[in-house]
């Protein structure tokens, strides 16, 4: 069995980790629906057998989410397991209730980086999370930097923050001391179902600006994967010169596990259809192996695109974009219902 798994086709190499639902806030827009901390979460013991999973499979990194990480009483224990397993960390935060103790420790662990949420200017970013929220997070990015620590910013997309990215740009971020700035649509799941409308942007618009600033902006800047795709711009809106998206990488390179151990392929599917087993009835090893796993990509061929996306010549490399967020967008998890290819 050990020489088969070897010789398997799937390397899962990265992780997004939702340790906890507790979170200081309760965001409009949360996938999530965080607040309070999931009934029967892992405790402790789970999470560090978790981690020992991952260092038998050859995981390499792991990205800490949840919830609000800081708000899980033994997230330095975790922490300090992947960091000793070799794994590399990092944690995204909403920088609310970041403590300077907490940062000693994030120094001292040798975390790959920090990410914040940071959604706007601070009246829209206020006005969806806490008022105050945004000094809070400006504040958590400067004490991060200066701790040593790499720190980038991470901004969910909607039609309001969307419309002022260039001031958002220029007013807050090219001030602030970050290696990264990640876009990101807000899918409408968890909270964020319920205005679905307000949601909707142009993905042409955001695009462009991103290819505008990004060969001269003082960090790397790069759209999430569920925003594309093949535009003239492709080369320079992925965080890195040159690459290009090359499909949705969910149960092929990677997986989403949530505070009680539900596993999915990227811990964007808040939804029941894409849950391909439970920690606490099997191991990851063995849902990561199982032949009848992830077969919305591990089974994917050119003939399941649907809508547009079937008559695109572009469709067999995209293989139709994000599959979490077409599934809450689209009639088919195979067609980007807002891709900013014109056909």
């Amino acid at each position: 069995m050990k020489k088969s798994r070897e010789k398997f086709q799937y390397k899962l190499r990265s992780c997004v980790w939702e340790i906890t639902l507790a979170c200081s806030f309760s965001c409009n827009y949360c996938g999530s629906r965080a607040g309070r901390p999931a009934e029967n979460e892992l405790d402790t013991g789970e999470c560090l057998d978790l981690v020992r999973q991952f260092r038998e499979l050859g995981l390499r990194r792991v990205n800490l989410i949840g919830g609000e990480v800081f708000m899980r009483p033994d997230w330095k224990q975790i922490v300090s397991a992947l960091a000793g397993a070799g794994i590399r960390v990092c944690i995204i935060t909403n920088g609310f209730v970041l403590s300077d103790g907490d940062l000693a420790f994030l120094r001292t662990a040798g975390i790959e980086s920090v990410a914040v949420s940071l959604d706007g200017p601070p009246g829209i970013h206020d006005a969806w999370r806490m008022d105050g929220s945004f000094s809070k997070a400006v504040n958590a990015i400067e004490r991060v930097h200066s701790a040593g620590i790499p720190v980038s910013v991470i901004t969910a997309l909607r039609r309001d923050n969307a419309a002022v990215l260039d001031t958002f740009y220029g007013g807050t971020l090219k001030k602030l001391p970050l290696f990264a700035w990640q876009l990101q649509s807000c899918a409408p799941m968890g909270n964020a179902a319920h205005d679905p409308d307000a949601l909707l942007f142009d993905f042409g618009e955001v695009i462009r600006f991103v290819g505008e600033i990004a060969p001269a902006a003082p960090f790397a800047v790069g759209i999430a994967d569920n925003i594309g795709y093949f535009t003239p711009e492709e080369p320079m809106i992925r965080g890195k010169k040159g690459k290009v998206f090359g499909g949705c990488r969910a149960g092929l390179s990677t997986v989403g596990i949530d505070s009680t151990g539900n596993v999915t392929g990227c811990e964007s599917m808040k939804d029941s259809f894409f849950i391909e087993g439970k920690i606490r009835e099997r191991s990851l090893a063995d849902i990561w192996y199982s032949p009848d796993a992830f077969r919305y990509n591990r089974g994917f061929r050119k003939s399941m695109l649907a809508g547009k996306c079937a008559k695109c010549p572009e469709g067999p490399y995209c293989a139709g974009g994000c599959r979490s967020y077409n599934f809450f967008t689209s009639d088919s998890i195979y067609e980007s219902k807002y891709c900013a290819l014109r056909r």
